[in-house]
């Protein structure tokens, strides 16, 4: 049970912003949030004490000066503190509101009533410590290849989404009109807050399937192929699960990649294509992209 958090503070130029939240996201952030202060970027993250030390901290202040440096960019001013569960809690929760994705879907913090007016299907959440909130440009560019997939007829559909964090993408595919999914995250915190979200979105266990671990797992546990594959985690993991994507997939099975940085696409697409695969789309949102591949 993680009892305290490593809160940073990066206050940084503008352009700067989609780098701190991908040198957060190398270092496994639980919980990435930004707002502008005048002409600065404040960025926050958390981690949890037991899994980040000081010698990390100063690694990643080094990391973000260097990026700085390396952008012809003023360094960052990098600061930390610890803070308890509670206080971890409140600091986020404060800055997190009701948010539309696409032209379906409403998040809305579980802690908040729902809207009283709206034709939006509402995913209520509650991420805790896992990734997933649908602030990040990549989760909403996943929102947004969900909804053009499953705007047609969708309740045969099955989908695995490897790497599932708060579990949004899963929910998100089910309140779309999905069939099924299976979820997977190698992080025993982020199947809690998998199963946390499916009780508070009312969806049973037998719609939402969740396991701890990853593609291995999946290949063992499913009953056959999946018509989708969701996977928003780092482009260097993803790379390392493309060569058995095929083994969970029909010939007509397509998948929504992000995490991806505009600069690592190519890298992923070539290896994609090695491996059976084509993108059909690419979607980009500030440094992020999205694939949308199908099988070639």
């Amino acid at each position: 049970m993680v009892n305290s958090w490593w809160e940073i503070q990066v206050f940084c130029e503008p352009t700067l912003e989609e780098t701190v939240f991908w040198r957060f996201d190398t270092f496994g952030s639980y919980g990435t949030s930004s707002q502008r202060k005048g002409q600065t970027c404040l960025v926050q993250t958390y981690f949890p004490q037991h899994r980040f030390e000081l010698l990390d901290l100063a690694a990643v202040s080094l990391l973000l000066k260097q990026d700085a440096l390396c952008s012809e960019l003023p360094p960052p001013h990098v600061s930390w503190r610890l803070i308890d569960e509670e206080d971890w809690s409140k600091s986020w929760k404060e800055h997190w509101h009701p948010q539309k994705v696409g032209d379906r879907l409403l998040i809305n913090p579980a802690w908040l009533p729902d809207p009283e007016e709206s034709d939006r299907a509402v995913l209520r959440l509650d991420p805790g410590v896992a990734f997933g909130t649908g602030d990040h440009a990549t989760t909403q560019l996943c929102l947004e290849s969900l909804e053009m997939r499953l705007e047609e007829d969708a309740s045969e559909l099955v989908v695995a989404d490897i790497g599932c964090g708060s579990g949004i993408l899963s929910i998100g595919a089910l309140l779309l009109g999905a069939k099924r999914a299976y979820a997977v995250d190698t992080d025993d915190m982020a199947v809690s807050s998998t199963h946390l979200n499916r009780e508070i979105n009312h969806i049973s266990d037998s719609r939402l399937v969740v396991y701890e671990g990853s593609l291995d797992t999946l290949i063992t546990k499913l009953d056959g192929p999946v018509d989708g594959i969701l996977c928003n985690i780092l482009a260097e993991v993803i790379l390392d699960l493309i060569p058995r994507l095929h083994e969970i997939s029909k010939p007509s099975t397509w998948g929504i990649l992000s995490g991806i940085l505009l600069e690592q696409s190519k890298l992923v697409a070539d290896t994609l294509e090695q491996n059976g695969w084509v993108v059909a789309t690419l979607w980009r949102r500030q440094e992020w992209c999205c694939l949308n591949i199908r099988r070639s």
